[in-house]
């Protein structure tokens, strides 16, 4: 199981080669000769439509995109999800969960939420989660007219190799640390990218309107303080309040254990040490762990001594297996969290 994110340690900078941009040219020009496999596979991909031209303000300056794009490579964690919310299948994105060995399709195309909008469209991986940072080689090669960087780490540095190939999109302005933007900032950022602000303010509202009457149908939440954890690297990893698990929690009338930010230091996750199993002793815990290491935490015997795993008020929250309510937890995107809203309130008895 990981975190489904990488470390927080500016992996950028332990890229073992750049990308010059006499490499670019090269990938760039050989991309001009199309190849035919490559065409069928993305020949049902759609341009963006929306509203054009538009500048999109973000972290790394702002990019003018001045036409609706054709081929768009999504580089952050989920942004594959946003774009496909508005109907653009990226042709190129970052694989967040890894793939079972000898599965096919990807495992990442075939969640509940976006099976349906891939179809048989097969994207490039242009990065695997774990990587240092993204194939700018393979990027370029195919082609994009837009880049997508949001739920990402993509630093200055490496926004500047990616800007060479496309215009480039980053995390909006107003992410102080990696990957504590509020969801609903993430997704009309991306929309405006494709020239649908509007329609993605749209999709916001109706999401916050799905938690607004989750909260107003179970006013017993208020009154519980909860936390989510993963058993990982045979410890206790807490998330932060800010992180999208968190804010889902909270949306739907949760108070969150606040405690943790504090010794998360801006990250959007903590290893807790058995000294600090004090801070998710809580009213509600929820667990989001697939199979093995679900039953590896339920023997841990400083869990189970918690009052909230003894009176039962733990969630066991399959991640990537199952119905994958971890993953769509996790991803928290426009299209995940619908599903993720109705089954985390279904698990809570």
């Amino acid at each position: 199981m990981s975190l489904h994110r990488t470390t927080l340690v500016k992996p950028w900078q332990r890229l073992a080669a750049t990308v010059t941009a006499a490499t670019l040219g090269v990938a760039l020009l050989a991309g001009c000769g199309t190849d035919a496999a490559d065409e069928k596979k993305n020949d049902d991909t759609p341009a963006a439509g929306g509203a054009f031209p538009v500048t999109v303000e973000h972290a790394f300056g702002s990019t003018e995109v001045s036409k609706a794009p054709e081929r768009v490579v999504t580089v952050g964690y989920t942004d594959d999800q946003a774009v496909l919310a508005f109907g653009v299948k990226p042709v190129g994105m970052v694989d967040q969960y890894p793939n079972p060995a000898g599965q096919t399709p990807d495992i990442n195309t075939q969640w509940p939420w976006v099976k349906d909008q891939w179809g048989d469209t097969r994207p490039e991986v242009v990065m695997k989660n774990g990587d240092a940072g993204p194939n700018f080689e393979k990027i370029a090669s195919l082609r994009p007219d837009l880049i997508i960087a949001v739920y990402s780490e993509v630093d200055k540095a490496a926004y500047e190799k990616l800007s060479k190939i496309a215009p480039t999109v980053g995390r909006t302005k107003g992410e102080k640390e990696l990957f504590s933007a509020p969801w609903q900032d993430n997704a009309v950022h991306i929309a405006k990218a494709l020239g649908k602000e509007k329609e993605g303010a749209e999709l916001v509202k109706g999401i916050q309107t799905k938690l607004d009457a989750a909260k107003k149908a179970h006013p017993e939440f208020g009154g519980q303080k909860a936390v989510a954890l993963s058993w990982y690297k045979d410890s206790i990893s807490a998330f932060t309040s800010t992180d999208v698990r968190g804010r889902l929690i909270t949306g739907t009338g949760f108070t969150y254990q606040g405690e943790i930010d504090k010794i998360a230091d801006g990250g959007f996750s903590t290893e807790l040490s058995p000294e600090r199993i004090d801070l998710i002793d809580v009213d509600r815990i929820f667990v989001i762990n697939d199979k093995a290491d679900t039953e590896a935490l339920k023997k841990f015997e400083l869990f189970n001594n918690l009052p909230a795993v003894k009176n039962g008020k733990v969630s066991y929250l399959l991640d990537s297996e199952g119905p994958a309510i971890g993953a769509a937890m996790s991803q928290g995107t426009l299209l995940s969290l619908p599903y993720a809203i109705d089954e985390l309130v279904a698990s809570v008895k």
